[in-house]
């Protein structure tokens, strides 16, 4: 016998339609999610439940320092300036026009001074880092994928060119969980818009809880300390607790009738944790709370440094408050990366003078705190430059074979330099490390096996470096 067909009044209606919306809404946020991993328990992924890096910070210096300018010096440069010498390279190769021609050495314009008893040599590009000399681990035979910022940007932090991968912050987050319930243990500074984007600090397939939370994406200054959605201009607190009370019953509600779906689960925490961060968060990034000398140490209320000294200065209280994966982004905008000199290699003084002491007071900040005894700081881009001049100019072209990035603080050696790059600082051939050795690197220093750190997804298992990575143990302290 049919059944009748039930009378709803506009109002069941509307309330019926309402939350299938918002049901439907979960449902998109929670595609291609797969079961979250079980932290009720060790995973083996974790070897090391007490390593000696806690945290990371990293200081994305986007658009790809020149090494040859910084912090690898080459004689072979001033000998051989102006002459041409064939560099094979796959930017070269891949340029028709260029191809097989010979290339116009380009020495550098900076002179290089050692520091420290460690006796590293620094470009004047660099004099506050380089009184930190005896303090860094500097690697100098760094390669990786791609010759284009966005395939290598992509590389750099999600261990692949292409596709949709996590950032190496979700991995160490899904590892890890966070230190402090009040804050996501992944946060990026200032990330910028381009070369892979959100991609870059996303959690791809793994459960959205593990994504970066994003702060101070505008160019504006007043937005700096700003978490997109954390709180509404147009409503009160008690109008806010409200809402969010009424959302978490509807997303209990969805919970149980999925018998406690996991991913669900992962939701409601996020949503939690945002609400926490709505009373923690606008504390711990009020900079202007600290002191006048910190502030003027990081270069904040000087034209050149104030930005990226107000980033790294957050970066210092974010890493103070728990939070495990710090990323701290310097760059121009989308169409032009900080550090990307083509045609004018001059232009790498701008952007040293507004990084270079905001650096070296973050340094010595975490050193003076005793946060720098279970903190890593990884300093670097995705790739560096070409001993050559672009197109017989005045800059340098990308070069993802041979390039330096440093560390300082828990688990490195200080005051040492590893590996090598040939006579031109072309191509990396001594102790080369690979940016998947480099990941798994960081991981293993954090306690993490990065062959054990997996996640299964659309029939196999996914890791940050994929089936590749070699530890190097060389640089341990």
């Amino acid at each position: 016998m049919t059944q009748p067909i039930p009378q709803l009044s506009r109002r069941q209606m509307l309330q019926s339609a309402g939350c299938g919306f918002g049901l439907l809404a979960m449902q998109n946020m929670l595609a291609g999610n797969m079961q979250a991993a079980d932290k009720s328990i060790i995973s083996p992924a974790i070897f090391n439940p007490n390593p000696k890096v806690k945290r990371v910070i990293f200081l994305f210096m986007q658009g790809g320092v020149s090494q040859v300018d910084s912090f690898d010096r080459k004689p072979k440069l001033e000998e051989f300036n102006g002459q041409k010498v064939p560099f094979d390279d796959a930017r070269s190769i891949a340029n028709t026009r260029t191809r097989g021609t010979p290339q116009r050495v380009f020495r550098s314009p900076w002179k290089f001074s050692r520091y420290g008893e460690s006796g590293l040599e620094v470009s004047d590009l660099f004099p506050c880092i380089g009184k930190k000399a005896d303090d860094l681990c500097v690697i100098r035979s760094l390669n990786t994928e791609g010759v284009a910022h966005g395939p290598s940007t992509l590389f750099l932090h999600c261990g692949a060119t292409v596709g949709f991968r996590p950032s190496m912050g979700s991995w160490i987050s899904y590892g890890l969980g966070t230190e402090n319930e009040n804050l996501p243990a992944f946060i990026t500074i200032s990330p910028s818009a381009g070369n892979g984007g959100a991609r870059n600090y996303g959690s791809a397939f793994l459960p959205a809880k593990y994504q970066g939370t994003a702060i101070g994406r505008s160019k504006d200054i007043k937005e700096l300390t700003k978490i997109d959605f954390l709180t509404s201009p147009d409503t009160d607190v008690t109008a806010r607790r409200r809402k969010f009370e009424l959302l978490q019953k509807m997303n209990q509600m969805r919970q149980e009738q999925t018998a406690g779906d996991d991913q669900v689960e992962a939701v409601l925490q996020s949503y939690e944790t945002a609400w926490r961060m709505q009373h923690a968060a606008p504390d711990i990034l009020d900079i202007e709370r600290e002191d006048a000398a910190t502030q003027a140490r990081y270069g904040i209320g000087e034209k050149a440094t104030d930005r990226f000294g107000r980033q790294c200065l957050m970066a210092r209280k974010l890493c103070e408050a728990g939070v495990r994966f710090i990323q701290v982004t310097y760059g121009d905008d989308t169409a032009n990366p900080a550090w990307d000199q083509h045609s004018n290699l001059e232009k790498h003084a701008d952007h040293a003078l507004a990084t270079d002491r905001p650096v070296a007071a973050l340094l010595e900040d975490l050193k003076q705190r005793g946060l720098l005894e279970d903190t890593l700081v990884w300093w670097g881009g995705e790739f560096g430059r070409t001993p050559y001049a672009q197109d017989n100019g005045t800059g340098r072209d990308h070069n993802p074979g041979g390039f330096t990035i440093w560390l300082a603080g828990a688990g490195v050696r200080s005051g040492i330099t590893y590996g090598a790059t040939d006579d031109f600082g072309h191509h990396a051939i001594e102790n080369r490390v690979h940016m998947h050795d480099l990941h798994a690197t960081i991981l293993h220093l954090m306690g993490l096996d990065h062959t054990k750190l997996t996640y299964r997804y659309a029939g196999r298992d996914f890791r940050l470096t994929d089936v590749h990575g070699r530890i190097v143990e060389d640089i341990f302290a």
